[in-house]
């Protein structure tokens, strides 16, 4: 995301989803960040069937709900699959990755923002 809409869109309280861009992050993997202020930020992340969010860990907490598809998730060791409606929160600093099974989209949050995704 360029800095001028980084900062237009990081002073806006509400956030049209279909004019934002997405970003390639790994293969079969895109991300499109949402809404977001300094304590909190918004994230929706694309995946195809077969692709990999590296397992990694980050100072930030982190919840993910499935909005469609299924995943196998893993936290701190410990795997599930995830289908719609279902979540999960990650502690700061805590290993865990997911492998898409099904085709599908989570919504991430994280606190604070992850100023590394808008740069």
């Amino acid at each position: 995301m360029p800095n001028s809409a980084a900062s237009d869109h990081a002073t806006a309280q509400f956030c049209a989803g279909h004019g934002l861009p997405w970003e390639s992050v790994a293969e079969g993997v895109r991300r499109q960040v949402l809404a977001y202020g300094p304590a909190l930020m918004l994230v929706k992340v694309a995946f195809e069937a077969g692709a990999v969010g590296a397992e990694h860990q980050h100072p930030h907490a982190q919840t993910s709900y499935v909005e469609s598809g299924a995943f196998e998730y893993t936290i701190a060791g410990d795997t599930r699959v995830l289908r719609p409606g279902d979540s999960c929160f990650v502690p700061g600093n805590t290993l865990h990755g997911t492998t898409c099974l099904e085709s599908g989209v989570l919504l991430d949050s994280f606190s604070p923002l992850r100023e590394d995704f808008l740069q």
